[in-house]
């Protein structure tokens, strides 16, 4: 398989960033696409919407199925897989995106900012995985992608942002749990990670700004990898934690100019957890 053409693919965070390429790019191939995010008007400080995202989808030769859903709630991701069911009559693929980040040390993380990164990594992740599990398990060729870090227990990596990191690790864990329990039904079960900073609303608000934007590489170069592995056998690929220029090079990609937001870069920033 090579296209995703008919794919039912349920994408959480999906109106910017990295969730919105993924969603994009598999709607070039005529997939179909439930768009599972929060923001319905415009933000101050963050683009798109799920308005925009919808119109972006089917431009692009795909058909959209926009759900307003905070996926801290579980009614409410319960109820954007029944819409995805009556509207699409299953799922495929599960992109599990959306992510909160606060890169604070114990003493400046509130503990409203530490539930709401492991409500919306961790556990969001946890509860959208589990509410698609019946529909996966009827599907053909069932992925569930999360975007989430290899599992490194190196100290560095966790004493500037214990909470982050935590939270972080657990989609990570999911992976690893997960891929292992639904090995018999075939669901392939993976994580996905850039290799270098990507140019998303969180470097352009938290993480540096102009510099390292310039630095960074295009949500698209996840969005490809993303794509490669999610047209795999899913009984075949399954309790990977891929990087996405590894995954492009397996493929025959040599030239990732493309990719960079500034194509003369040559030191691009490479992104957390990885040594």
């Amino acid at each position: 398989m090579t296209s995703l053409a008919g794919k039912v693919l349920f994408v959480t965070g999906a109106s910017r960033g990295i969730g919105h390429a993924i969603a994009l790019r598999a709607a070039r191939d005529g997939a179909k696409i439930v768009l599972v995010a929060k923001t319905q008007e415009p933000h101050p400080r963050l683009p798109g919407t799920l308005g925009t995202a919808a119109r972006d989808i089917e431009a692009a030769g795909g058909e959209a199925l926009p759900v307003a859903t905070d996926i801290r709630d579980e009614a409410q991701v319960q109820a954007a897989v029944a819409a995805a069911e009556a509207a699409f009559g299953g799922i495929d693929i599960v992109v599990n995106n959306a992510s909160a980040i606060s890169l604070t040390g114990t003493a400046a993380t509130s503990m409203k900012r530490y539930d709401l990164m492991h409500q919306v990594n961790a556990r969001g992740t946890f509860v959208c995985t589990q509410a698609c599990l019946p529909l996966l398990r009827k599907a053909a060729n069932p992925h569930v992608l999360n975007l989430c870090p290899p599992l490194n227990m190196d100290a560095k990596w966790f004493k500037n942002h214990v909470a982050y990191t935590m939270a972080k690790y657990g989609m990570s864990m999911c992976v690893l749990g997960m891929s292992a329990e639904f090995a018999d039904d075939g669901i392939a079960v993976n994580g996905l990670w850039p290799k270098t900073a990507i140019a998303t609303a969180a470097v352009a608000n938290l993480l540096g700004g102009g510099e390292m934007l310039k630095r960074s590489r295009k949500p698209e170069i996840v969005a490809d990898a993303a794509h490669a592995i999610l047209v795999r056998p899913a009984r075949e690929c399954t309790g990977n934690f891929f990087i996405d220029e590894d995954v492009l090079r397996a493929g025959g990609v040599t030239d990732f100019t493309a990719y960079a937001v500034d194509p003369s870069c040559s030191a691009f920033v490479p992104d957390f957890f990885l040594d």
